[in-house]
């Protein structure tokens, strides 16, 4: 079964709409009910789920496995400069990295899934909130609703410029880093520019850790024990030329191939915190943000996105995977077989992120046809 060109022009314009009016992370209240509003026929519906998430369950009444298919909901927190006729109208905000998109290929797979059912087991469609922030899959996860969709196997896209309309990246094994946000907050005490000796300034400290967490995570290669630590944001004293600071604020970004990469580069640098502030007499605050889980591809869900695209006729190959960014559908690997695909968008579209960036309408129908294939070779 396929869509009809009446399905893609309507999806396409259901698109263009969600695009006009993006939500950033935790706040997806109208995009998650305009979504429950367009879903036809589900045999279960289950709205807020982790926030604002929204679960479309599609049930054959039989024996079987459940397959979840995982979207996004949320947009960006960056102006949009694209001009479109479907531009956002939300100042300061966009779905600039194809959220919008992604959603709209569920729906058009709910659509096929009202008109047939499985033959077995049972598909269920979760919209998730506040992926880009690293906190929705952990509050799907977390809500107690979630326990009676747990899935057997966890299937998801994303669209990637820079590969070609008709190309994908796929790949067992690693897909994309686990990273976290660690803030740190130094605490001493101000003194009088004339006499900085009188206080407690975090300047010294706060130089040493800049280059001894860079020294952590070093980069390079994308090989088992991989870490990376960047400096994203420093903030120290007032802006005054007769303080001397009495505190400081840094944010760094850490980042490994494996949660257990990440997680000993993180002890590490917490050390390195304690150790640093003890020496210069001050206190020291570490808190973690922003927090994804590594994602790694199932051999065997990684085979069966494979055949889906082969009946696509979209090529494919690992392209530049693991990536060292970082996506949140590594934790619905936990208890399912999971794989995530990079589905091209073009080799000259603006990357993700960027403010000139829209999402292609023309994967629309591939995204749908794909996923519709997966279900048809679990579920029959």
């Amino acid at each position: 079964m396929r869509l009809t060109n009446t399905d893609i022009v309507e999806l396409t314009a259901f698109r263009q709409a969600l695009h006009r009016q993006p939500e950033v992370s935790g706040q997806e209240r109208e995009t998650a009910a305009a979504i429950a509003r367009a879903l036809p026929a589900p045999d279960a519906l289950v709205t807020g789920l982790g926030g604002h998430g929204v679960a479309a369950v599609y049930d054959s009444g039989r024996p079987g496995p459940t397959v979840m298919i995982r979207s996004e909901l949320d947009a960006l927190p960056i102006l949009e400069l694209t001009g479109l006729p479907h531009a956002s109208q939300s100042p300061g905000k966009g779905h600039l990295c194809g959220h919008d998109g992604h959603s709209t290929i569920l729906l058009g797979l709910a659509r096929l899934l009202a008109r047939r059912r499985p033959a077995s087991g049972r598909a269920v469609l979760l919209f998730q909130p506040a992926e880009e922030d690293g906190s929705g899959a952990a509050a799907v996860l977390a809500d107690p609703r979630f326990a009676d969709l747990q899935p057997d196997w966890a299937l998801s896209l994303h669209n990637m410029p820079g590969v070609p309309l008709g190309r994908a990246w796929l790949a067992p094994g690693p897909a994309n880093c686990a990273s976290l946000g660690l803030k740190v907050t130094l605490t001493g005490s101000t003194a009088h520019a004339a006499t900085p000796e009188t206080g407690r300034a975090p300047t010294a400290a706060l130089a040493r850790l800049i280059d001894g967490l860079r020294a952590l995570g070093p980069g390079g290669a994308l090989a088992p024990g991989f870490r990376l630590a960047t400096i994203t944001h420093i903030r120290m004293g007032e802006p005054a030329f007769g303080i001397a600071p009495g505190a400081a604020e840094l944010w760094v970004t850490l980042r490994g191939l494996t949660d257990e990469d990440l997680a000993t580069l993180l002890t590490r640098a917490e050390a390195l915190v304690e150790t640093e502030a003890a020496a210069a007499g001050l206190a020291a605050r570490c808190e973690i943000h922003d927090a994804f889980a590594a994602c790694r591809n199932d051999p065997d869900a990684t085979a069966i996105l494979a055949r889906a695209l082969d009946a696509q006729g979209i090529g494919h190959d690992p392209g530049d995977l693991p990536m060292r960014a970082s996506e949140d559908f590594g934790r619905f690997g936990t208890g399912a077989k999971s794989a995530m695909l990079f589905l091209g968008a073009g080799s000259d579209h603006p990357a993700l992120h960027d403010q000139y960036y829209d999402f292609p309408d023309a994967l629309i129908g591939p995204g749908v046809g794909l996923f519709a294939h997966a279900l048809g070779e679990l579920l029959g």
